[in-house]
Parts: C-alpha cells; sequence; structure tokens
C-alpha cells in the first residue's frame, strides 16, 4: 500500500513545493468543475451526469504521473483527470450535451470517454501493443471503476496486456460501489490489486484519497509498463455523492460506510489541510486557487453556450475515416429527408 499523508512529510516523498501547489490547483479546479456540472444538469442544461466529488486525488495524482506523450484512455467520469491533462472543461460540457467528442483542437493523447463498462480495458492493450510494434516509448493508462472489474473486456485486456508486454497502467478507481453493488458482493478476491496474479502482471493497491501517494504509485507503474511489465493499480477511494445525476445513494448505503476514516474523508479538505501543515499554501493562495477555477468555469460555459450546434449531416461524420457505400447511401436518403421535412429539433 502506498501511502504517504500520513505517514511521511513533503521532504521525505521525493516531491516539490511547486509539485504540491499545482496537485492542489487541479483538485480544486476539479472539485469547482463537478459542482459546476452538477448545478448545470439540475437546471436541465445538460442530460445525465456521473459525479466524481471524492474521487479527485486518485485521479489528479494519475494526472501529474503521466508523461505529455502518454495516452489516456478515460471513462465516463474521469473528468478530473481529463482536466488535468489539457482537456478543456468547455469539450467536457459539450460532450454532455450531445456534441461530439473533443469540440476544440487540443494535442492532448485522450481516447474518447468509454461510457459501456470495460469496453476500453482492451483498447488500451491494443495501444501498448502498438507502441511496442512501433518502438515507440509512451504508455497507456486506462481508467475504470471496481465494477468493470467484473466484466470479460477487463481480464480480455489485462490477459493481451500480460501476454504482449503491453506498456500499459490499469488504473482502478475502487470507490466501494459499482453504482448499489458493493465490492464484496461483486468478487471473492481479497482485492482488486490481487487479481493481477491471474493474468503474470505486477498488482498494487495505492490509498486514492492521498494525490501524492497515487502519483508515486502511477509513476512506478508507468515505468514498470514502459520495461514491458503491465500493472494493474487499485487506488482506494470513496465516492460521495450518487452514481450519476440519476442514482439515489441513501438507498443502498449508509452516511457512515463501514470503511476506513482515510478512505472516506474528503480529499480535498485532507490535502489542503496536509498543505498548510507543510507551509506549502496559505488563505491568500488557496483563495486565488478557488477564483482562478471559476474563472476557467465560467468561461467554459460562455464557450460551450456560443458553440453552434452541429448540423443533421454530422451524425455520420465520426463513425468511419471514410464512410462505407451504404452509409453513404443512407446519408444521402437522411439529407434529402431533411431537405423535405426539416431536421428534427429538442426541446432544450
Amino acid at each position: 500500500m502506498h501511502r504517504l499523508i500520513a505517514e511521511r512529510g513533503l521532504d521525505d516523498t521525493g516531491f516539490t513545493v511547486d509539485d504540491a501547489r499545482a496537485v492542489l490547483r487541479d483538485m480544486i479546479r476539479a472539485r469547482r468543475f463537478d459542482e459546476r456540472a452538477l448545478a448545470l444538469q439540475r437546471r436541465g442544461w445538460m442530460s445525465g451526469y456521473p459525479p466524481f466529488r471524492g474521487q479527485e486525488a486518485a485521479q489528479i495524482g494519475a494526472a501529474h504521473a503521466m508523461r505529455e506523450d502518454d495516452v489516456l484512455l478515460p471513462t465516463y467520469r474521469s473528468n478530473a483527470l481529463q482536466i488535468a491533462r489539457g482537456v478543456p472543461p468547455s469539450d467536457i460540457f459539450l460532450f454532455r450535451r450531445g456534441y461530439a467528442e473533443y469540440e476544440s483542437d487540443h494535442d492532448v493523447p485522450v481516447f474518447p470517454q468509454a461510457v459501456p463498462i470495460a469496453s476500453q480495458l482492451p483498447h488500451a492493450a491494443g495501444v501498448g501493443m502498438a507502441a511496442n510494434y512501433r518502438d515507440d516509448d509512451y504508455a497507456a493508462l486506462v481508467c475504470f471503476g471496481d465494477g468493470a472489474t467484473s466484466e470479460g473486456d477487463f481480464h480480455e485486456g489485462l490477459n493481451f496486456a500480460g501476454v504482449f508486454d503491453a506498456p500499459v497502467v490499469f488504473f482502478c478507481e475502487n470507490n466501494g460501489y459499482a453504482i448499489s453493488l458493493p465490492r464484496e458482493r461483486q468478487t471473492a478476491s481479497e482485492s482488486i490489486a490481487a487479481k493481477a496474479d491471474a493474468y503474470g502482471i505486477d498488482g498494487m493497491q495505492v490509498d486514492g484519497n492521498d494525490p501524492l501517494a497515487v502519483r508515486e504509485a502511477v509513476e512506478e507503474g508507468l515505468k514498470k509498463a514502459r520495461d514491458g511489465e503491465p500493472v494493474l493499480i487499485e487506488a482506494l477511494t470513496y465516492r460521495q455523492g450518487p452514481h450519476t445525476t440519476a442514482d439515489d445513494p441513501s438507498r443502498y448505503r449508509d452516511d457512515d460506510p463501514d470503511l476506513p476514516e482515510w478512505r472516506v474523508r474528503d480529499p480535498l479538505e485532507r490535502f489542503e489541510e496536509f498543505c498548510r501543515e507543510q507551509g506549502i499554501v496559505d488563505d491568500e493562495l488557496v483563495e486565488s486557487m478557488y477564483d482562478d477555477a471559476d474563472d476557467e468555469l465560467r468561461e467554459a460555459v460562455e464557450t460551450a453556450e456560443a458553440t453552434p450546434e452541429p448540423g443533421p449531416d454530422e451524425l455520420f461524420d465520426y463513425i468511419y475515416e471514410e464512410l462505407p457505400p451504404e452509409l453513404e447511401q443512407e446519408r444521402s436518403e437522411y439529407m434529402a429527408f431533411v431537405d423535405e421535412h426539416g431536421p428534427f429539433e429538442l426541446e432544450r
């Protein structure tokens, strides 16, 4: 188990003051994004939204461990990781409003969010195998929840990566529940990290509410992956809110879960407290971080609202690089229908 805050000060971690400030800044950006997105969804600005409050430390720590050329394969709850990697918040807002991902011209090596559970894990193995074939030095980091470990794609992805020495870190955010199903109802394994043994790869657990511990673990995992040893990392964290905005967690869990205090404590409060105790930040600096995050989100919402709605012909633009003949025919027929009857419009 990688743990830092409870056992070591910053001087013993190998990280600098600037490292810690950058992590805290991104955790604040992520928290503000989550709060704003939830408020926007509640007023009908976008359809559904999967909150990640409580999981910021795991995602920001992982993001800060990645190199610029490392490839991220996110799941639908990986918005904090995407933002910390450089994906504009406006792109994520637009995705939630039904636009294609991604709208801006950013050059972040990131796949689209995977909504089907675990479907991105075999893709990650393929990305890693491609790096080997091309003799490239990047690694892939793929994110998923504990529920994904019950899907066949989880086992296939780890098996391929293990057999072909693919440079992949499989990053599981174990937040305690797969929607309403607790981990102990999902697997009899001692841990999710232990599942790595079956595929001949390394497995490790980390305190997922400690961003520096996560960064240390993921850095170690990425180094091993680049040396031909894929790794499964289980970050123990806790989802403070609902699975999605359509969920009511009070129906299946108590306010005081049977988990250790370090796992359920708010990771942002915990890390800010650590930074203050270490003399890394003061009131003025923390306040400026919140102000900057709020300014960024205001601009992101304005950008999303100013983005023209996609035309009906764009329905076919993101399927194949070159449309096969049958889809070309469908597109022609559809556009002829639109020309005659007009596009179907939804009320927002």
